[in-house]
């Protein structure tokens, strides 16, 4: 398969961004189906702005095991 740069438009602040072919690769290498729709800037602000706290994933609190096996 061949990659070639494509020109996209950011979904947040409306600025063009280039995703590279070697990106593209990337993503094709991790099974990603879409491509991405902020440019790098507003990804990394996106990013920053999640509250992360250690141990919960996706907003759920951890499971625990009860019982006997």
């Amino acid at each position: 398969m061949s990659f070639e740069d494509r020109t996209l438009i950011c979904r947040d602040c409306g600025v063009e961004f280039i995703f590279t072919a070697g990106e593209q690769e990337f993503y094709a290498q991790k099974g990603f189906l879409n491509d991405p729709v902020r440019c790098p800037e507003c990804r990394k602000a996106r990013k920053q702005a999640q509250p992360r706290s250690s141990g919960e994933r996706g907003g759920r609190g951890q499971r625990s095991r009860t019982g006997s096996a």
